[in-house]
């Protein structure tokens, strides 16, 4: 029998405060989990910013990682696409991404689909026959 974990939503601060006074209290981490519904990683989680910067630690979320759209294909990248496109008209995707690769010491710099976003952006991407031809027909 497959035994499904439990699911718990994100936590609010307030229930971060009283996870952290139950466990003050106690010293059993489990038994704090328990009584605010929470899974003992969810404790674990935020323990060290606990630790670190005490009940105003457990106030506000702050997601890991970079912002949402500051990471992304570099501006001297797609310039180097778009000029490879009007050099070579006839290029397709795979080929633009293989060459940019070839020419990095053959160290992947941009997929095949970002170079078609890349060139849609630039108004410079048109479906050809190969890829209308791949729609299957009801005959």
């Amino acid at each position: 029998m497959n035994k499904k974990s439990t699911y718990f939503p994100p936590t609010t601060p307030q229930q971060r405060k009283l996870l952290f006074e139950i466990w003050e209290a106690t010293g059993n981490a489990a038994k704090a989990c328990r009584e605010v519904h929470v899974g003992r990683g969810t404790f674990y989680y935020w323990k060290p910013r606990f630790l670190a910067e005490g009940y105003a630690g457990l106030e506000e979320y702050l997601p890991k990682g970079p912002e949402k759209g500051s990471v992304g294909t570099p501006a001297d990248v797609r310039q180097r696409v778009i000029e490879m496109r009007h050099l070579h008209p006839k290029m397709g995707k795979h080929r633009i991404s293989d060459e940019m690769t070839k020419a990095n010491n053959w160290v992947p710099l941009v997929s095949p689909n970002t170079v078609r976003s890349i060139l849609e952006e630039a108004g410079l991407w048109k479906p050809d026959e190969k890829e209308q031809k791949k729609v299957p027909s009801n005959r």
